[in-house]
């Protein structure tokens, strides 16, 4: 029984090579093709409770390729603040101390000028805060002139022919005395009239009394007059007297102690200072006058108020 059981594998042996290896192919023919290897089944999914057809079996992903790990970026560094316009600055800095330099970079404010300017010296002239005299309508010809201007220009005609200058009278026509000859403001308001009667229009309005001018020409009540500018116009007789005063013209003057050049100097007058005459020798240069307080001596053409070859008593 031993030696059977020992003789079984040899017996089973050539049966399961026989099973194991291919059978015999002929020289020069082609090998037989391997088996297909079968898909594996896949077992159908549990359909769902509401009946629908069974969805497509999603086909299994791909995992994701793994990313190399970045590198870490360096922190930025913070950037530095920037210096305001104008350093700080100690409030009450110890004597002596140099003073704070501003840091390198920092934008210093200009400095501002002064608040205000220290004014300039003040001249005050001789006649006052008033002019001698002042245009009449200023207000209404500064808006006649904005109308006209917003209005067409017309074309400017041809300019007429001057007319001929009327001859100087030498006696006026009223009084009898002779023409040139000299007066002075009577008010502190006098008006210039372009004609002989208050249905002409002012022109000027002198605002100085005692101011010298020239009467040329005389009709009835009404006086034509220039002043030391040349303006001539017409003004009222009871505007007019007979004082004889005198305007400084030109440059500073002096009054002098007697009527000689190298005479000792009494007083010093400004151009426009008004002055009374007291005395003219005719065919004299000089002539006696008085400013306030002052009295003493000046050339007849140093101011205006006297003729050049007139006598004044």
């Amino acid at each position: 029984m031993k030696r059977l059981l020992s003789l079984l594998p040899l017996l089973l042996a050539p049966a399961a090579l026989g099973q194991s290896l291919p059978p015999p192919v002929p020289r020069g023919a082609a090998p037989p093709a391997a088996p297909a290897t079968p898909a594996p089944q896949v077992a159908p999914a549990a359909p769902p409770a509401g009946g629908s057809a069974p969805s497509r079996p999603r086909p299994p992903q791909a995992a994701p390729p793994a990313t190399p790990a970045q590198p870490a970026s360096p922190a930025r560094p913070a950037a530095p603040s920037r210096p305001s316009s104008t350093p700080f600055a100690p409030a009450n800095p110890a004597p002596g101390s140099p003073a704070a330099a501003p840091p390198a970079g920092a934008r210093t404010a200009p400095r501002q000028p002064s608040a205000a300017a220290p004014p300039a010296p003040r001249t005050v002239s001789p006649q006052g805060n008033q002019p001698n005299r002042r245009r009449a309508g200023a207000a209404a010809g500064a808006a006649a002139g904005a109308a006209a201007g917003a209005a067409a220009t017309p074309a400017p005609a041809a300019p007429a022919p001057a007319p001929a200058p009327e001859p100087q009278p030498t006696e006026g026509s009223v009084t009898k005395l002779p023409l040139p000859r000299f007066a002075a403001l009577r008010a502190e308001e006098v008006n210039m009239r372009s004609g002989p009667g208050t249905r002409y229009p002012i022109e000027w309005t002198y605002q100085r009394r005692d101011l010298p001018v020239q009467i040329i020409r005389e009709f009835e009540l009404w006086r034509r007059i220039r002043d030391m500018e040349g303006t001539e116009g017409w003004v009222h007789q009871s505007n007019l007297t007979g004082r004889r005063t005198f305007v400084v013209t030109g440059e500073e003057r002096v009054i002098r102690r007697r009527p000689e050049e190298g005479a000792n100097v009494v007083a010093r007058i400004k151009p426009g200072v008004l002055g009374r005459i007291r005395l003219c020798e005719a065919g004299q240069v000089w002539c006696e006058v008085q400013v306030a307080d002052y009295r003493g001596w000046m050339r007849r053409n140093e101011f205006f108020g006297v003729m050049p070859e007139e006598e004044v008593k």
